[in-house]
């Protein structure tokens, strides 16, 4: 007795949850019902069996069907770090806007930020599961933002598969041939056409499904040409015989693919799944662990091509494995970034000259934003006493700052193009410079500023030209001085002229230093002997710095206009942390 006592007992949050619903129902018996004795659930859970009185619920045309009694299977997990799951034990939800594999009720969108056991527990559940019953019965949901609708909600993820990476749209037919090329030890990326040259590339059946899977793709290759063929199953009878099972073409692909792949290899599937509410479809990564593939190489081996295959050929437990797709398809996939002001960096063509402490965080940022080519340049060498507060590794020391960046550079993106030079200016032919959309120059160096304001002069079209820097002390300074196109002042120009309005304002005498010659003190020697001069600073505020001007000058990339910027850190003696000094033209240029 005391053995089965001890391997019932509730947690103390099961106790307090079951406390609170007897309560619930107590207060309201024609709405809430406890039906039957709570079940002792997989990993300590606990089920109870609620009914709900959902007569009453508004409907209308395209909304979930209710009964005037529906009955729900609340799961409590042993601890309230987990949330309580609900489902159904039928299928007449299925397909339906966030239910889950046709049973299970999709109340939380987003569990960490919206469950909360504490101040909300059972009570604040309940009137949440209520809120859910309410709009779907008023058709208030939206099925082109359901999560994974098109596969019945599942996130089909075995642990230890690798990521399968989609850039390509999928093509209009039946069943495609694609090629699955290793990125490293957990990736593999999905091409057409002909494979890669290097090799290596495993071949794929990508098969475009006419229906959706509202209860998912299952476990094993049997569950899964099952559903493939009857992708509902709500009759319970099989494949309907009016619709010509989809099964015997795509395992005749798989083995055909499995027999050209090398043995011992696993064999994949993409499944191109079509989402109910239109657009393009969801894809699913099954694949078939090597001795499974091996198995149906050898049916061909000793069949040859006459072998007809379809379910009958496959043992109901061949388990299948699901790879998690990292789907990047621009139809599909809005970035994260999206409306920012550094989503002005989009697709341009960005040169960063000096690969320093703000520089080579600016490359960084320029890339993540997408620009489409990044050019850099800076004639010095990565040393250990960079890596403090510059965007490079241990492995990066002796090597040229401009060629270390670019190879990071190169391995944040694969869309991006990267240019790199040694020297201490960039090929500044006519086609190069005009091609370019923003030059940044971030290499304090007085002629630099007047080459950029040379630049800035020419006819025809130029790039938006900016130049950068941080004050010595601190390093919580930032300053971005802009000309834009149709100024023929460049940037070191509109620096000089924001300076004389900055230091004649005492309500702006933070940023007095940035013009002012540095006090004794005030700079870094950051090595014996005959070094140069630096200034104070760390990688966090260096970062912030960076990423702060890029914001700016993302925004004038959209809006082209010349002027300076000023920002202070958070935590920087003093304010404002941001004033703009617009730049005025003298008459006499014009």
């Amino acid at each position: 007795m005391s053995r089965k006592k001890a391997r019932y007992e509730l947690t103390a949050w099961q106790k307090m949850a079951l406390a609170d619903l007897r309560e619930a129902a107590a207060e309201q018996p024609g709405t809430l019902r406890l039906m039957g004795v709570p079940v002792r659930g997989p990993g300590d859970s606990v089920a109870v069996t609620v009914r709900l009185h959902t007569g009453t619920l508004p409907r209308a045309d395209g909304g979930l069907t209710l009964k005037d009694q529906e009955e729900f299977v609340l799961t409590l997990p042993a601890l309230q770090l987990s949330t309580i799951t609900v489902d159904v034990t039928h299928l007449r939800f299925a397909g339906y806007p966030h239910v889950l594999q046709g049973h299970r009720l999709c109340v939380f969108l987003d569990p960490a930020r919206e469950w909360d056991p504490v101040r909300g527990g059972m009570r604040a559940f309940l009137n949440r599961l209520w809120s859910w019953l309410t709009d779907a019965a008023a058709g208030r949901f939206n099925p082109s933002t359901a999560m994974y609708h098109a596969v019945g909600g599942v996130l089909h993820h075995t642990p230890g598969t690798p990521t399968i990476v989609v850039r390509e749209s999928v093509p209009d037919n039946h069943i495609q041939i694609g090629f699955l090329s290793a990125r490293g030890g957990q990736r593999l990326d999905l091409s057409y056409g002909p494979p890669p040259a290097a090799g290596g590339s495993l071949r794929v059946p990508v098969v475009t499904l006419p229906t959706a899977l509202p209860l998912g793709g299952g476990s094993s290759l049997s569950d899964l040409l099952a559903r493939l063929d009857a992708p509902d199953l709500l009759q319970q009878h099989g494949p309907s015989s009016q619709v010509a099972p989809h099964s015997p073409a795509i395992l005749t692909a798989l083995a055909t693919s499995a027999f050209r792949n090398p043995a011992g290899s696993p064999q994949y599937l993409v499944l191109a799944v079509p989402h109910p509410a239109g657009g393009p479809p969801h894809l699913l990564t099954p694949r078939l662990p090597a001795p499974v593939a091996d198995g149906l190489r050898r049916l061909l081996l000793e069949h040859g091509t006459a072998l007809n295959l379809n379910a009958s050929h496959i043992r109901s437990d061949l388990l299948i494995e699901w790879c998690p797709v990292s789907d990047e398809r621009p139809a599909v996939t809005t970035r994260r970034d999206n409306g920012t002001p550094i989503s002005g960096f989009f697709g341009k063509h960005v040169q960063v000259w000096g690969c320093g402490g703000l520089g080579s965080w600016m490359a960084e940022f320029a890339v993540r934003a997408g620009a489409a080519q990044v050019s850099v340049c800076d004639p010095g060498t990565v040393t250990g006493g960079l890596l403090v507060r510059q965007n490079y590794v241990e492995a990066d020391v002796g090597a040229p700052k401009a060629l270390a960046l670019a190879d990071r550079l190169r391995a944040i993106s694969d869309t991006v193009v990267v240019h790199a030079n040694d020297g201490i200016l960039p090929p500044l032919d006519d086609t190069a410079f005009a091609m370019a959309d923003v030059v940044i120059d971030a290499t304090v160096s007085i002629a630099m500023g007047h080459v950029l304001n040379h630049l800035a002069a020419v006819t025809g079209p130029r790039p938006v030209l900016a130049q950068v820097a941080t004050d010595v002390r601190t390093g919580t300074l930032g300053l971005l001085s802009v000309s834009a196109p149709g100024t023929v002042r460049g940037p070191s120009d509109v620096d000089a002229s924001a300076g004389q309005a900055v230091l004649a304002d005492p309500a702006l005498e933070l940023y007095h230093p940035l013009w002012q010659d540095s006090p004794d003190g005030d700079e870094l020697v950051p090595t014996r002997g005959c070094s140069v001069p630096t200034f104070h600073g760390s990688s966090a505020d260096l970062a912030a710095v960076a990423g702060t001007l890029m914001s700016f000058l993302g925004m004038h990339l959209k809006t082209p206009t010349s002027g300076t910027h000023l920002v202070a850190l958070p935590h920087a003696a003093g304010s404002p942390h941001h004033r703009f000094v617009a730049h005025q033209e003298a008459a006499s240029q014009f």
